[in-house]
């Protein structure tokens, strides 16, 4: 990974690596009298809003829930209409994001997925791999419990070919095994539209982050309600463990 080469003078406040759960657009159509996908269609505004609020502040990975593991088991009209515009959408932003310095990866289980949209995938991941301004990756059918047995896989995998000493499986290990390997661990989670669940998102990169609910619902999002976001992060004290007297000493 390249981190962001410059990070503004505040940014021992601003997050490292945000990860959003995008909740709210079937609710947002619903109070319309609109059907479920105008809600999803909707939520892409917000997507670019983020993106660019994000990278003006020095954050150097965003990383948005477009799809969890459990999400096809949604009305097939609605899964059908959603990857339908997942793949339109990034048809159109893949070439914005290039030119604004966006790295784009992707995480989930690829399996799942069309092979027009795992072609369309790999191509903006090629295309915008030099770029260094910030790394955004987009979970697609993706889910922690799922990342975690993959993880687990592929360590029983290289154990069972002599390649692995069970006993040598660390904490870092099997992270390092994760498709979130790679990444740094979240600092800040972002779930909007009012619930207050991890509906198994990045399980394991959660671990010590700090956790921000709204109510505002997604296709509402704005840059003033990712402030008061940023504000709490920077009113936190990250102990990981230690005492305030401890991290305080750390700080000095």
């Amino acid at each position: 990974m390249v981190a962001n080469p410059v990070r503004p003078k505040d940014s021992a406040h601003v997050p490292r690596h945000i990860a959003i759960i995008m909740d709210g657009n079937g609710r947002w159509a619903r109070r319309r009298a609109l059907p479920r996908v105008a809600g999803h269609q909707q939520g892409i505004k917000p997507v670019r809003r983020t993106v660019e609020y994000c990278a003006s502040r020095g954050v150097e990975f965003l990383t948005l829930f477009a799809f969890s593991s459990e999400n096809w088991h949604r009305p097939p009209e609605e899964v059908s209409g959603l990857m339908a515009l997942f793949f339109e959408a990034l048809d159109r932003q893949v070439a914005d994001l290039d030119k604004n310095g966006i790295r784009l990866q992707f995480i989930g289980d690829e399996t799942q997925l069309s092979g027009s949209l795992k072609n369309a995938i790999h191509a903006a991941a090629l295309r915008t791999a030099k770029n260094t301004r910030m790394t955004l990756v987009v979970a697609v059918a993706y889910g922690g419990r799922w990342d975690l047995a993959q993880a687990a896989r592929k360590l029983a995998r290289d154990a069972a070919a002599g390649r692995l000493d069970p006993e040598s499986i660390t904490e870092a290990r099997l992270g390092s095994a994760m498709q979130t390997g790679r990444l740094p661990s979240v600092d800040l989670l972002i779930r909007t539209g009012g619930e207050k669940r991890l509906s198994n998102f990045l399980l394991w990169d959660l671990a010590y982050s700090e956790l921000y609910f709204s109510d505002v619902l997604w296709p509402e999002m704005n840059d003033a309600e990712l402030r008061k976001a940023l504000e709490f992060y920077a009113k936190r004290q990250r102990r990981f463990g230690r005492t305030s007297d401890q991290v305080g000493k750390l700080n000095c």
